[in-house]
């Protein structure tokens, strides 16, 4: 078991470490599922099979020491294996290091699996396509259960939740690479007509409110911005136009995907049609936001949860708290 138990862990070992120098993309949740179900088996037989047998070595120890006393007793011999009794008692009873590092983990990693799948996961900002709304830095917790629970690693949707509302901050699997996760606003719903031409965005032909605010600095290209408050959801946000930046769109921007034809893209802007069980999501960042307008809709099956908290950032601890 200890060859076995130490391939394992190479395994393991080694994936993660492929991961991080990229040679191979990985996937943080089908790991931690494997590493559950493979801890999860060393601890039902370290329960049920390995544990067992060293308490009955330890008993069967017991059993000898003592017949050894009394047969020493009886040939007028005193004997003190107290303190040598204990001390290969808790050596026959201690658990191997191949099972402290499988089973003696397992309750703690289920329950980190546990918690990131159904309930709350944290992310990290890594580019700024959410500035001013959410920083580079900023250590965010995403609600798993809010539209929905789903089934880890699959993302099949077990209970239906609430729907995907316009100015939500969501996190899903961005749809030309489903295994790399993104971070936009929920712009448009099944059926919306979302048009953003001239950097004016209109939602079903209704203009989306606008209020101008002082221009926002951004600390990573000490530049200024020009920053308005938008009324798209229940609660207004915050975004930032590039007035330096063209409004409009041309063909070697666009890619090529499912329901491209709902989208009609000029020198002014886009104007797309939202298909059922799709959303059109934007960044913040308006003119440096990869987003729907450039790769299409995001599928109901790709959505991984809401953004609702920034738990830590670094660099700037008033960061912290809930966000729009």
């Amino acid at each position: 078991m200890q060859i076995l138990t130490a391939m394992v862990l190479a395994a393991f070992a080694g994936y993660i470490g492929a991961w991080y120098f990229g040679a191979i993309e990985g996937n943080f949740a089908l790991l931690l599922f494997l590493a559950s179900v493979v801890t999860g088996l060393y601890w039902l037989a370290e329960r049920f099979y390995f544990l067992p047998q060293r308490q009955a070595a330890a008993i069967r120890l017991e059993a000898e020491t003592q017949e050894r006393r009394m047969a020493n007793e009886k040939l007028g011999i005193k004997s003190d294996e107290g303190g040598e009794l204990v001390q290969a008692r808790e050596r026959l009873l201690m658990q191997p290091w191949w099972l402290d590092w499988t089973a003696g983990l397992f309750p703690v990693i289920v329950v980190v699996f546990l918690l990131r799948s159904f309930l709350f996961e944290p992310f990290k900002i890594p580019s700024g396509s959410m500035i001013p709304t959410l920083l580079v830095g900023d250590l965010i917790l995403v609600n798993k259960y809010h539209y929905g629970i789903r089934l880890p690693v699959l993302n099949t949707k077990l209970t239906d939740g609430n729907k995907p509302e316009r100015g939500d901050v969501m996190v899903f699997r961005y749809p030309p690479r489903p295994s790399q996760d993104y971070i936009k606003r929920v712009i448009g719903v099944p059926g919306d007509e979302v048009a953003y031409l001239n950097k004016r965005l209109t939602i079903n032909g209704q203009p989306v409110a606008t209020s101008e605010m002082p221009e926002f600095f951004d600390e990573d290209v000490m530049r200024y911005f020009k920053q308005y408050g938008e009324a798209l959801g229940a609660k207004p946000h915050r975004m930032i136009v590039d007035a330096e930046r063209r409004g409009g769109f041309s063909e070697d921007e666009i890619g090529d995907f499912p329901a491209r034809k709902n989208c009609r893209y000029s020198v002014e802007g886009v104007v797309c049609k939202v298909p059922e069980g799709h959303y059109f999501m934007m960044g913040d960042n308006r003119d440096n936001s990869l987003d729907s307008r450039y790769w299409g809709f995001v599928p109901d099956q790709n959505i991984v949860g809401k953004a609702f908290f920034v738990w830590m950032n670094f660099g700037n601890l008033k960061r912290i708290g809930a966000f729009n």
